[in-house]
């Protein structure tokens, strides 16, 4: 093999480059799976909006279980952790653009973004040293 396809493994079989890939596939795969929930199925955005993240959550916590953190089994302890780490993340999200927008006066698609990036590094962290932290072989 030679150097660049050693280089390009080894970016792949990166947990941090891997916890991205997936974040970033199921960010474009939300945004259709909230139009057929809105358009096609008729539910209300408030609703569908929870829902689509709900599934998202559902989808994302076996993959990034496997293959960014190597477990061979999903467990409901790591699933409870994970719903936990992901709710917070978007409360922070929520809390965050409402601060920058009411307190700080940045417009709202600005503060969305800054309360994005501060969610992602939340889930980050919680992601890489709770959720799927290696405690010992039961997990």
């Amino acid at each position: 093999m030679n150097q660049l396809q050693t280089r390009i493994t080894n970016f792949y079989n990166n947990s941090v480059v891997r916890w991205w890939i997936i974040g970033l596939f199921f960010t474009g795969i939300n945004f259709p799976v909230l139009y057929v929930l809105v358009e096609l199925l008729r539910i209300p955005e408030i609703w569908a909006t929870l829902l689509a993240a709900e599934i998202s959550t559902l989808l994302r916590f076996p993959l990034n279980d496997r293959w960014v953190f190597g477990y061979r089994y999903p467990t409901l302890k790591r699933l409870w952790q994970y719903h936990v780490s992901t709710l917070s993340g978007f409360l922070i999200w929520w809390g965050g653009t409402v601060i920058f927008i009411e307190f700080f006066g940045i417009h709202y698609m600005i503060s969305a973004l800054l309360a994005t990036c501060i969610s992602v590094g939340w889930n980050m962290a919680t992601n890489f040293l709770w959720v799927w932290k290696k405690k010992s072989s039961e997990d």
